[in-house]
């Protein structure tokens, strides 16, 4: 049990049921330390509830608790953390208001780089399961986050009227914010003003009242008591079992390196290699199912993430989930599937570069988040591929779906063909992002003929003019997502920002 996979700087005091279990020292830390997070989020919200402490003592007990995860899981090396954090609140505090997004933007992203970089160059692409990039890959967006809504003055919570961030945050309040335990290991990004008003108790109201007010003089009943988040949690933690179980029987069966085999590649016809690609890349998402599920039960096992009411009047605790994991496995679309996957991160890149960006928008925030997840080259194909996958994306569904919108039929075989063609397409692109290295992924792409990249870019190139107009007169309006101001909706919950 010398193998790296059971070495780590953090804690080794789980060393036994690593090497008993067979998995990884840092993947056992890790989901150690979320499920104390869980049970402390219980506590938080019953024993430390706004009417029994103030919010000074939660902000502490908060960052605390967080901190104490931080160094269990990576020993010395969460002093990179806490190095980002502190140059970044030097800055927030002195630098003039109007370039203090630029100035944290510039270093948060530097110091992440940096810190990648050593990483990949000192595990020579042996990526560990957990390492101390992924909470400064967290860290990073909370601090731009913050950092773009006190230039702006405003909230960046795109579903709400904008409120006035009037003041820098205290020490205490953006320390708690960027290294609170709910969302220190694995996110997601949360906005300060929701954050802040969890803290202090008025998170809930809030938002019940702003539904009442968009509501205004339409007949919605709202509770008067609201159910507790049990529900919620226990329904995301059934989902997170699941997502263990699929793990333990499947995902091990399926090895993605598998698909860059030689003898693979050479024995089999390109429609058995693609079958086998499909169900590997299918099998490998429930790992992430898995960390941004319990994350989001932390969150609202704490009290956090209420994001309105649902269309039976029944409480919804979706505000700050990463996932819809029903959108992303009947995805019909690329737009779709994107939509629904890792979406504060989506809302975090709407929020920096695509809806600031002058020109180039796709492009520049395809690499600014290859550029947050990594060096290695795999991100960076990932992306690069998926800017004109999205391009051909948009210009076919113009130009085909319509003609199938005329009958029931019609419409369920275009559903059919197009969600194959999806998942196919994802497959394709999200496999350089599993395997990392640039000699594995020539392999992949060449095993399949480079096909996607070709259709993808004779179609772009085919349709696009065609709606070159349409293109410019709708620019000012199509995003990462379609966001709409608040209407009169059963449900308040986030339209988070997506690709189109």
């Amino acid at each position: 049990m010398s193998e790296p996979a059971f070495n780590t700087t953090g804690s080794l005091l789980l060393l036994p049921v690593s090497q008993s279990l067979g998995f990884p020292l840092d993947q056992v830390n890790f989901v150690t330390c979320q499920l104390f997070a869980l049970a402390a989020a219980f506590w938080f919200r019953l024993y430390l509830s706004p009417s029994r402490a103030s919010p000074r003592v939660r902000h502490a007990v908060a960052t605390t608790i967080g901190s104490a995860f931080l160094i269990f899981c990576f020993g010395w090396y969460s002093a990179h953390i806490l190095v980002l954090v502190t140059v970044c609140y030097l800055i927030m505090v002195f630098a003039d208001i109007a370039n203090v997004h630029k100035y944290s933007l510039v270093t948060a992203m530097g110091y992440l780089t940096a810190c990648q970089a050593c990483r990949a160059y000192i595990f020579n692409y042996a990526v560990p399961s957990t390492d101390f990039s992924g909470p400064l890959m967290i860290v990073a967006q909370k601090i731009t986050t913050l950092a773009f809504q006190l230039h702006d003055g405003e909230s960046l919570s795109l579903d709400v009227p904008s409120r006035v961030l009037s003041a820098r945050p205290s020490p205490l309040q953006y320390l708690s914010y960027t290294l609170n335990f709910l969302s220190v290991l694995v996110g997601p990004c949360s906005n300060y003003r929701d954050y802040l008003d969890f803290i202090e108790g008025r998170h809930i109201s809030r938002r019940l009242r702003r539904l009442s007010g968009a509501c205004n003089g339409h007949n919605v009943k709202l509770p008067r008591v609201l159910p507790p988040p049990q529900g919620a949690v226990c329904r995301k933690l059934l989902v997170c079992s699941g997502c263990m179980l699929f793990f333990l029987v499947v995902t091990r069966s399926l090895p993605i390196r598998l698909n860059v085999e030689p003898d693979f590649v050479s024995q089999n016809s390109f429609l058995v290699r693609l079958t086998y690609a499909f169900f590997s890349v299918q099998a490998a998402r429930p790992k992430f199912y898995f960390a941004w599920t319990l994350a989001d039960a932390v969150n609202n096992a704490a009290g956090y993430g209420f994001s309105g009411m649902d269309g039976n009047g029944k409480a919804s605790w979706d505000l700050i989930g990463n996932l819809n994991i029903l959108g992303i496995e009947t995805a019909t679309s690329f737009k779709t599937f994107i939509d629904n996957w890792n979406i504060q991160t989506a809302v975090w890149l709407k929020t920096v570069c695509y809806d600031r960006a002058p020109r180039h928008r796709l492009a520049l925030t395809f690499i600014l988040s290859a550029l947050w997840h990594g060096v290695f080259p795999g991100y960076y194909f990932t992306f690069i591929t998926a800017i004109p996958i999205t391009i051909a994306a948009r210009a076919i569904r113009k130009s085909v779906r319509h003609h199938f919108l005329s009958s029931r039929g019609l419409k369920l075989g275009y559903d059919v063909l197009t969600w194959a063609a999806t998942q196919l397409t994802i497959c394709y692109t999200v496999m350089p992002f599993l395997l990392l290295s640039v000699e594995p992924t020539f392999i992949y792409y060449r095993s399949m003929y480079f096909h996607v990249h070709v259709i993808s870019i004779l179609a772009a190139v085919a349709l696009q003019p065609k709606h070159k107009s349409r293109e410019t007169r709708t620019s000012s309006s199509s995003s990462l997502s379609s966001v709409s101001p608040v209407q009169c909706q059963p449900d308040l919950s986030n339209n988070n920002g997506k690709i189109d």
